[in-house]
């Protein structure tokens, strides 16, 4: 028992040590600053928007913009359906930049999306299921200025997410609460390079939700993100570590005013 103890501890310590030699590592102090807008449109119907503003060294740098609008139908009262497209801006930052050439570069997506959402206890919880579409822009030529193609790149995403209210069992107005969330990013297809990982994001959050229309929560974010490239024959990891911030605004316009 003590032999095969004592090789799992050196089999541990070499995977260790070669994981060490084979990856570049690259530490980042982020922050995102977000806003959640929906807006119900007719009985099953709603219309998403939403902005990130990303930065680096929390508040001084760029790493990335992010809108995003869609629409929204909701199947049942547990599925919501949505389909959508985002615009993305992303900047050179940290050790190693994302864009080889060391540039920012523009991204067009189109995503389809699927959200359970059940309540067990005082727990709410969710599942998202998203599927991308990515156009990402590239430079064919190091001097040009402006990228000159988009690749397709194509990624699978599911996000688990649990919140619990921090009084009664239910998170209504005036309540504050806690929220957890864990989302993996997959690379798929016959562009997909080094990264097939592509990224694993965790939230610890603290919210309140002052009404039916709006509420906040923010806390602590963790990235991870590989790159698609080698450098060096070496894998590129990405860790950032922050803040994140919500703003989250819901208005519904198929409410008949009263005319009394």
């Amino acid at each position: 028992m003590r032999k095969l103890l004592s090789l799992f501890i050196i089999i541990l310590f070499l995977n260790n040590a070669y994981s060490q030699n084979t990856r570049l590592q690259d530490h980042n102090q982020i922050a995102w600053y977000n806003y959640f807008g929906t807006f119900k449109i007719a009985e099953k119907y709603s219309i998403h928007s939403e902005y990130q503003w990303r930065r680096d060294h929390y508040i001084t740098d760029k790493q990335q913009g992010l809108l995003r609008v869609g629409l929204n139908y909701q199947a049942n009262p547990k599925l919501q359906l949505r389909l959508g497209y985002a615009w993305i801006e992303t900047y050179p930052y940290g050790d190693y930049a994302i864009n080889g050439q060391g540039k920012d570069f523009t991204e067009h997506r189109i995503f389809q999306m699927a959200t359970l959402t059940d309540k067990i206890s005082k727990f709410e919880v969710s599942h998202r299921f998203m599927l991308e579409q990515r156009f990402v822009g590239r430079y064919t030529n190091p001097a040009l200025t402006v990228e000159d193609d988009y690749l397709l790149l194509n990624r699978f995403r599911y996000l688990f997410r649990v919140q619990m209210p921090l009084k009664g069992t239910e998170i209504t107005n005036k309540t504050p609460y806690l929220a957890a969330y864990n989302e993996i990013l997959i690379g798929f297809g016959k562009n997909v390079n080094e990264n097939i990982f592509d990224q694993n994001r965790i939230g610890l959050l603290l919210g309140y939700r002052f009404n039916n229309t709006f509420r906040m929560e923010g806390g602590y974010l963790n990235q991870r993100v590989q790159l698609g490239r080698e450098i060096e024959q070496k894998n590129v990891f990405q860790n950032n570590n922050g803040l994140i911030v919500n703003t989250l605004v819901n208005l519904d316009f198929t409410k008949k005013k009263n005319t009394n």
